[in-house]
């Protein structure tokens, strides 16, 4: 019985002339007009090298294991890229219907006030590069970053849950209602 070798795992990213991209001991940095983004890509089954105007991934080895890193790097890299020419927008609704709460902005932080007659204020967390703005009862979260405007989100999502109370009558909070691309 043969052992054939099976052919290396390869994948090919393109990006945009107006964006450059350092490789640096497993961390690549992307810098573009629109921001500045980094994230560490170090696997030992995968090599990573910048080839002229493209990413070119390879894996050491093709097997399911490999192959799975591989496609998930490719992702995050692509993500990254399309944050740079595109910036990610997530609108959440303010809904308040027994108690009228008020929600601002206070330097990395969303206060929300009087939420279900609570004497102390929620706070959710705004991660760095990531932009918040309150239009009456939508907030709109943007940045280049796709992992950090949505967990932004989800921070101001979490900071309004309700527990031991029925759903269907309470109803109030903030929820995510759109996830778009600029």
């Amino acid at each position: 019985m043969s052992t054939k070798e099976k052919p290396k795992l390869i994948e090919e990213i393109g990006f945009p002339e107006n964006l450059s991209i350092e490789l640096d001991n497993g961390i690549l940095k992307f810098s573009s007009p629109a921001g500045n983004n980094e994230k560490r890509f170090d696997d030992p089954r995968i090599i990573i090298k910048k080839d002229s105007g493209k990413l070119i991934l390879t894996a050491k080895q093709s097997n399911r294991n490999s192959k799975r890193t591989l496609k998930t790097f490719k992702a995050h890299i692509n993500n990254i890229i399309r944050g740079l020419t595109k910036h990610y927008i997530y609108k959440l609704k303010i809904c308040s219907g027994h108690f009228p709460m008020s929600v601002s902005v206070s330097g990395n932080k969303v206060v929300i006030k009087n939420f279900f007659a609570e004497k102390i204020p929620r706070e959710a967390k705004i991660l760095k590069n990531v932009d918040v703005k309150i239009n009456s009862d939508i907030i709109t979260v943007t940045g280049s970053d796709k992992e950090l405007v949505g967990q932004t989100s989800a921070n101001i999502e979490q900071a309004c849950r309700i527990t031991n109370k029925d759903r269907r009558v309470f109803m109030d909070g903030i929820y995510i209602i759109s996830k778009n691309e600029e």
